[in-house]
């Protein structure tokens, strides 16, 4: 514990900021991958869909380890801020497109429940297809879910971790959302419905786009003849003005589509997503 705490004492506003916005946006994709592996466990049986979720853990930390060493080696600092910037902030826009969307009624809010319902009837519904002594339905979509949803998780990992040079801070933040999610997933045995998870997709979108914006524009050093990062005035001062510029851009938006179009009528499960 006093390590814990010597290491917790020994870390700066931005990386405390960067373990929040990874921890958070960690848990959300967490919350969506356990609902799939609880539908199809429960459904299905548990030997083919854990061994779906651990060809899935494999695949992601080769994934990994590929990714990672290829950023950290072959582009200069201020190539890598430009590029992990740019897309982080595509990234970060799309959650808060939706955010918005949602938030305005024009799209319906995610359910946990309603995925965890039209999952399990999917998952009846799929005929036995038996392929290396498992149930092949089970393990393709097990393995698919935790993949992809692992697939943004390692994404946001990576580019926090490089871009703030405090990998392991993000590893750290993942790890805990992993655990926490786990640890509730196996004390109630359903999906975390109760979990504000629009709400914490709407300040991922907020703290993505803060920070891809952030280093995006500090990246555009490359072009200058030191071809080193540029600065921002109030270093990461600036941060906090970027996040409320963010918030009050998303909040009008959200104001102007409210009086254009009605409330959504019913959740559309996470499947049915564009």
């Amino acid at each position: 514990m006093p390590i814990v705490a010597r290491m917790v004492a020994m870390l700066t506003s931005a990386e405390w900021a960067l373990a929040v916005t990874v921890f958070i946006a960690a848990i959300v994709e967490l919350v969506e991958t356990l609902t799939i592996v609880l539908a199809i466990g429960l459904t299905r049986g548990w030997r083919s869909t854990l061994t779906g979720v651990a060809s899935a853990l494999l695949a992601l930390t080769a994934f990994t380890a590929i990714a990672g060493y290829s950023l950290a080696t072959w582009l200069p600092e201020a190539a890598l801020q430009l590029a992990v910037g740019a897309l982080m902030l595509v990234f970060g826009l799309q959650w808060l497109r939706k955010a918005v969307l949602r938030s305005s009624g024009l799209k319906s809010l995610h359910d946990e429940e309603e995925e965890f319902r039209a999952t399990t009837e999917a998952a009846r519904k799929a005929g036995t297809d038996t392929r290396l002594g498992l149930d092949w339905f089970a393990f393709v979509v097990a393995f698919k879910g935790v993949f992809l949803e692992g697939v943004e998780i390692v994404f946001i990992v990576i580019t926090f971790g490089l871009s703030a040079d405090s990998m392991p801070v993000a590893v750290i933040a993942a790890c805990a959302a992993a655990v926490v999610v786990l640890a509730a997933g196996v004390a109630i045995h359903k999906p975390l419905s109760n979990v504000p998870e629009n709400t914490l997709k709407y300040v991922v979108g907020l703290l993505l786009a803060t920070f891809g914006t952030y280093w995006s524009l500090e990246g555009l050093g490359i072009f200058s003849e030191s071809n080193e990062p540029l600065s921002w005035l109030g270093d990461d001062w600036a941060l906090v003005g970027l996040l409320v510029a963010w918030f009050a851009l998303s909040r009008a938006l959200v104001w102007h589509f409210r009086r254009q179009a009605p409330a959504a009528t019913a959740p559309v499960p996470a499947t049915q997503e564009v």
